[in-house]
């Protein structure tokens, strides 16, 4: 579940010209590590947790989005190189769980003259020098650099992919096409070097990386939403989403998947889960109260735990957009064992409303 969602309505209304994502679509790998540019929109997503060999923590993101603003096939032709198809932006944020510090930022192009794209492997995606590459053993690399902050990382799956949703959609709303193909590397061992200033910092861990790709997917009366996820040190995975209603409720769309040791994933409908929060950080910035920790209970799995934000401010202040997220702790049982993790959390909509979601009712 991403941000893009609502970053979709922003350049134009939905069109027949752009495909929906509908049932029955048949994933094909490595092709669909690449992009849909049928559909509208697109994000390939990466979160993780890492540790220095000096005991320090730190979280990142790095997500690459495909804006679609003209369709492939469209009747418009371009008369010049900055008539583009798609706009390409991605953000960069580093928490600095050990130094209590949140660094973020943004990068925006057209890509005119090639300077940021999408393409085949190895290099699937780019925006100047941030970039994502995916070798023919399955590793993936991501850079990016910004300031005095830099990260490099080769990423290997420790599971196979998971795919979100059923018949190949993970649907977000009533209604056809409102939903997007979604899936998931759950598990992936990270190494590389964090840069900080002049100090280069050796660090490892685990990530998880989202593609996801859409046309038309959230509806009038939602207001924002929660993901989260989640990485415990059974070997076991979690990712579970709520859409949260213009009333207060939560839309029964909500969902997620449960990934054991063994890679095997079980679906979860929004019945499944409870997602209760317990304390609330307020942002001076943007007026946003965000729950920066949550009691979750999965019943079915014999799970509860409670999730903690690893620091309270890990607000993007991207404006007009503002959203949170970052880096998280949890600590439970399951089964009566207990059990502890370490993921990711984005809540949208609590710095006022999440901007373009009316526009999506048809």
């Amino acid at each position: 579940m991403r941000l893009f969602l609502v970053l979709s309505v922003l350049a134009a209304g939905v069109q027949a010209d752009w495909r929906l994502a509908l049932p029955g679509w048949k994933y094909e790998f490595p092709a669909d590590h690449q992009n849909h540019p049928e559909f509208k929109t697109e994000w390939w997503y990466f979160t993780g947790n890492l540790d220095a060999a000096d005991g320090r923590q730190f979280g990142y993101q790095l997500t690459f989005f495909r804006q679609g603003v003209r369709p492939l096939d469209s009747d418009i032709i371009p008369l010049s190189h900055f008539a583009t198809s798609s706009v390409k932006f991605a953000h960069f944020a580093v928490s600095d769980v050990s130094g209590s510090a949140f660094h973020f930022f943004q990068k925006l192009s057209r890509g005119a003259y090639g300077e940021a794209g999408f393409g085949r492997a190895p290099r699937l995606v780019w925006i100047e020098d941030w970039s994502c590459t995916l070798d023919d053993q399955g590793t993936f690399r991501i850079k990016a650099s910004a300031d005095d902050l830099s990260l490099e990382l080769a990423l290997k799956a420790a599971k196979p992919l998971v795919i979100h949703g059923r018949d190949g959609v993970s649907r977000k709303a009533d209604g056809e096409g409102r939903a997007s193909h979604y899936y998931s590397f759950t598990r992936l061992s990270s190494e590389g070097i964090l840069r900080m200033g002049n100090e280069q910092i050796a660090v490892s861990g685990l990530s998880w990386f989202d593609h996801e790709w859409a046309t038309n997917q959230l509806a009038a009366n939602q207001v924002g939403w929660d993901w989260f996820s989640l990485q415990f040190d059974d070997g076991s995975d979690l990712m579970l989403f709520q859409i949260r209603t213009k009333g207060g409720g939560r839309d029964p769309n909500s969902a997620g998947t449960f990934v054991d040791a063994k890679g095997v994933a079980t679906p979860l409908a929004e019945a499944d889960f409870t997602l209760d929060p317990v304390e609330t950080w307020s942002s001076s910035e943007s007026g946003g109260h965000y729950p920066v920790t949550w009691r979750i209970t999965i019943p079915r799995l014999q799970m509860r735990f409670d999730v903690s934000a690893a620091l309270k401010d890990q607000e993007l202040r991207l404006k007009p957009i503002m959203y949170w997220e970052g880096a998280i702790r949890a600590e439970g049982t399951v089964a009566e064992r207990t059990i502890k993790g370490s993921g990711y959390l984005e809540m949208t909509g609590y710095a006022g409303p999440v901007a373009g979601v009316a526009e999506l009712e048809p």
